[in-house]
């Protein structure tokens, strides 16, 4: 029989699955190979220089990290952080720093050792210490704070943080954060890359496929249970999902099954199982200032009121998406605004014909009307729901008399053009490690992230981004995460047009799996599932 799990309900799916961490005795099976689709052909195989789901999950089983969020726990928290190659860590009394005890035995998958200067290595190239190294680094902005790691033997490895930061482990539990080797080229990294995860890598074809193989030399002993994982590369949505219906693979791809998608797969595998939940990935506009005419604010201004966020979501997720700010909104989100205050913000009344009457008048004071209108390209990326998404945007930009065309870009170079600056006006989706704002906003927002695509720079925010970084008072840096996303929104940064949710969906053969409810880029090592067939 057919299950449909709900936002908040995977916890009950996982007491099914599993018991107080381990895997029920189910009497689990050795062997097979584990068949999944890539929805997009990845860029690079490196974790570390990509911002791509695309990569991150097919290639985070060749991986470990110091810590990561519990693979049997549906949602990723503070408290649902393990260790991984840490056996343990503690700070010192000013919490500034953070030391960890590493185990002994571990192995590269070519044979050398794992030693704390691993862990110095990986860390000091993503701070920047050492400089170079990659050839791109969007996430540079989570290590501002770290200023040194140093070792003391083989097993043990301390960071030195310049101020606190309660969030600092959070982030290296992401599967974003994982460690690599000071012995192999960032350049091998790419394409062949070496690591201590449950999986080596057999094979990595272009558009075409990535086969994993166990690792026979696993630290982590009886792990994983089966044999290899095979990753076809599928760019057509329908293609891939009628595969999967029709017994090709074992799991869809994270978030790939959108709601009506989700009846027809119910119709076509009746015995499958569909997580529908939130993917803390938020759909969003993204202007570039430096390009006329974004430079002028009234501009950016009617773009924002343009926006129709209920159409939006009844039309691509029949109603089941959320309007919110950047963070993730409750009661899954841990850091997002309640839905009246979300209302309250800039643009979030849900009154469309008053601010697309608003947005009239601004583009008529600038000279444009229903026989004079702006053309503009609204760039995104050839993917499914990016291409969506981009469609809605056309229409809503051009009822405020813009004269707007979908310009399309080809997945594997959409992330290159990001990087570059090159677009005026797009629909992107940015992918969130994890649930915290020093992710979030500091990535997204900081004048200093690789991972701000707008190039948007405003000293107040970052002040105040620092400085909820550092409270470890929840309530009192929420109230400050609250007051940021106020004036992102009255600043028109990066409007948020919907956070979505999605449905991942798995043949009832698959055993061992839990779904994640508040990131789609944790927990993908597959360590603990199992083939029963």
């Amino acid at each position: 029989m057919f299950r449909w799990v709900p936002k908040g309900m995977t916890l009950l799916l996982a007491a099914t699955i599993v018991s107080g961490g381990p895997i029920e005795v189910l009497a689990q099976k050795s062997g097979g190979t584990l068949r999944i689709y890539n929805s997009t052909n990845p860029p690079s195989a490196s974790i570390h220089e990509e911002a791509t789901i695309a990569t991150v999950v097919p290639f985070a089983a060749l991986f470990s990290n110091l810590v990561m969020y519990d693979p049997t726990k549906p949602r990723n928290s503070f408290d649902a952080i393990v260790p991984e190659l840490a056996e343990s860590w503690s700070y010192d009394d000013s919490k500034l720093k953070l030391t960890f005890k590493l185990r002994q035995g571990v192995k590269w998958h070519d044979g050398k050792p794992f030693t704390a200067k691993d862990v110095q290595c990986t860390f000091h190239r993503l701070n920047g210490k050492e400089e170079g190294f990659f050839r791109r680094n969007p996430r540079k902005i989570w290590y501002e704070n770290l200023t040194e790691v140093t070792v003391n033997g083989d097993h043990e490895a301390t960071f030195h943080l310049g101020r606190h930061q309660p969030s600092f482990i959070a982030m290296l539990a992401s599967g974003f954060t994982p460690l690599y080797p000071c012995h192999v080229d960032a350049k091998d990294m790419r394409t062949a890359p070496i690591g201590t995860g449950p999986f080596k890598l057999a094979s990595f074809k272009s558009n075409d496929s990535i086969k994993l193989v166990r690792n026979p030399d696993y630290w982590k002993k009886g792990f994983p249970y089966v044999d290899a994982i095979d990753w076809r590369i599928i760019p057509s949505r329908s293609t891939r999902i009628l595969a999967f219906s029709a017994g090709e693979f074992d799991l869809t791809f994270v978030a790939d099954v959108p709601a009506a998608l989700v009846r027809d797969v119910a119709k076509q595998s009746p015995a499958a199982t569909c997580a529908y939940t939130p993917t803390n990935v938020p759909t969003n506009i993204i202007i570039n200032r430096d390009r006329e005419p974004f430079g002028n604010a009234d501009v950016r201004r009617a773009v924002a009121l343009s926006l129709d966020r209920k159409s939006a979501v009844d039309i691509l997720s029949e109603g089941k998406s959320d309007i919110a700010g950047w963070m993730l909104a409750p009661p899954v989100g841990a850091w997002g605004m309640p839905p009246d205050e979300v209302r309250k913000m800039s643009g979030y009344d849900g009154d469309l014909e008053k601010n697309r009457g608003e947005a009239r008048k601004i583009m008529e004071g600038l000279g444009y009307g229903p026989n004079k209108r702006l053309t503009v390209k609204v760039s995104t990326r050839d993917f499914a729901s990016y291409r969506d998404a981009a469609v809605l945007l056309v229409d809503y930009l051009n009822q405020v008399y813009f004269d707007a065309h979908l310009d399309v870009v080809e997945s594997s170079v959409w992330f290159n053009r990001l990087n570059r600056y090159d677009y005026s006006i797009g629909l992107n989706l940015s992918g969130v490690g994890i649930d915290d704002p020093d992710v979030t906003l500091a990535g997204g927002f900081a004048c200093t992230s690789e991972m701000n695509r707008t190039k948007y720079c405003n000293p107040e925010i970052d002040a105040l981004i620092e400085k909820q970084s550092r409270e470890w008072d929840i309530e009192k840096r929420r109230q400050i995460v609250w007051e940021i996303e106020r004036k992102l929104a009255a600043d028109v940064a990066r409007p948020v047009l919907f956070h979505n949710k999605a449905g991942t969906c798995w043949h009832p053969h698959l055993k061992g799996y839990v779904h994640q409810e508040n990131s789609i880029y944790n927990n993908w090592r597959f360590e603990t599932v199992w083939l029963d067939k």
